[in-house]
């Protein structure tokens, strides 16, 4: 008779508490499911996927993804913060996470302390892109203009309070300029206008601009890492011009609230040893990104300080948000 088995006839006669048999179960024993605050086919819910892929190869348990799109991510994370803290809901998110923490005091839940930190998972930086007849060929040239000009130009935004209108926000700050803010439903509506010269500028994720900054529909004058990107090495970091800016896009794995240390340990070994795999590492470098696993202190740390940096930029910028 197989281990498992000779316990359950053991609890079944009677001779062992089968509390302290399911304490015993290694976990996962069964399928866990990945939320997503996004639409199927997204640069995040793609992420997810390849996580999700490399888990569930490693954890012998599928890594189920299951995309909760709406109130930008609001919804999913509200899932999760009534979620049994058992290990078997997760949820995959990104910068956009600290961003609600830091705008949205009046959700449902605490957006701060809902999601418990198990471990980032990859970051990218975000490309300021401008239209290709703009006459500043890189970001001084670009930040003179603006002083020069403090009407004229434009830039578009996936919406107010978004990560890329902070950015943008972020940018006119260290660099006392002033530039209209044009918010737009997803950065992939701010295209057209940005191509044509309706608008002027936009922060955006590498991966999206690459095919336009290769086709010269669009040029490319800095990344908001401290570091120049693989996929872009020819275009400056931010903080080259800039010193102090550093705005990497993230993406990680949360937990519930109150879920055991030896899970989130667990998962967090996991997403290192998936972040260090060679076809991983390949894969995310294709898409403009690099693996970044942190223990999960670090990674509490570090979303502490992303929900703080993001309070800042929305009260030194002055933008009124909607409650949520």
């Amino acid at each position: 008779m197989k281990r498992r088995q000779f316990t359950q006839a053991m609890v079944a006669a009677g001779c062992a508490p089968a509390a302290a048999v399911h304490a015993q179960e290694p976990y996962p024993g069964k399928p866990v499911r990945l939320l997503v605050p996004s639409t199927a086919g997204g640069g995040i819910d793609q992420l997810a996927r390849m996580f999700a892929q490399r888990l569930s190869e490693q954890m012998g348990q599928p890594f189920v993804v299951e995309n909760v799109g709406g109130a930008g991510g609001t919804i999913a994370s509200g899932m999760l913060a009534r979620a049994a803290p058992d290990g078997y809901t997760l949820i995959f998110q990104a910068t956009t996470a600290a961003v609600n923490a830091a705008s949205l005091p009046k959700l449902p839940f605490d957006a701060a302390n809902a999601l418990t930190p198990v471990s980032m998972a990859a970051r990218f930086p975000l490309v300021m892109v401008v239209n290709s007849a703009i006459p500043a060929g890189n970001l001084r040239e670009f930040i003179a203009l603006l002083r020069a000009n403090p009407t004229k130009y434009t830039y578009g935004s996936a919406g107010v309070g978004t990560g890329t209108h902070l950015a943008a926000e972020w940018f006119k700050l260290l660099a006392k300029v002033h530039i209209l803010h044009i918010p737009y439903k997803g950065t992939a509506s701010v295209m057209p206008d940005l191509m044509s010269g309706q608008v002027h500028m936009l922060f955006d994720g590498v991966p999206p601009q690459s095919g336009h900054i290769k086709a010269g529909r669009v040029r490319p004058l800095v990344v908001t890492s401290q570091q120049r990107s693989t996929v872009l090495p020819h275009v400056p970091a931010m903080a080259e011009v800039l010193p102090g800016y550093d705005l990497p896009f993230w993406t990680g794995v949360f937990a519930p609230p109150g879920t055991a240390g030896p899970i989130v340990d667990r998962l967090a070994a996991e997403i290192r040893k998936a972040a260090g795999s060679a076809q991983l590492m390949a894969k995310l470098q294709e898409f403009g990104a690099e693996g970044a696993p942190m223990a999960p202190n670090e990674f509490a740390h570090y979303w502490k300080e992303q929900i703080a940096l993001y309070r800042r930029i929305i009260s030194d910028a002055n933008i009124r948000l909607e409650a949520g």
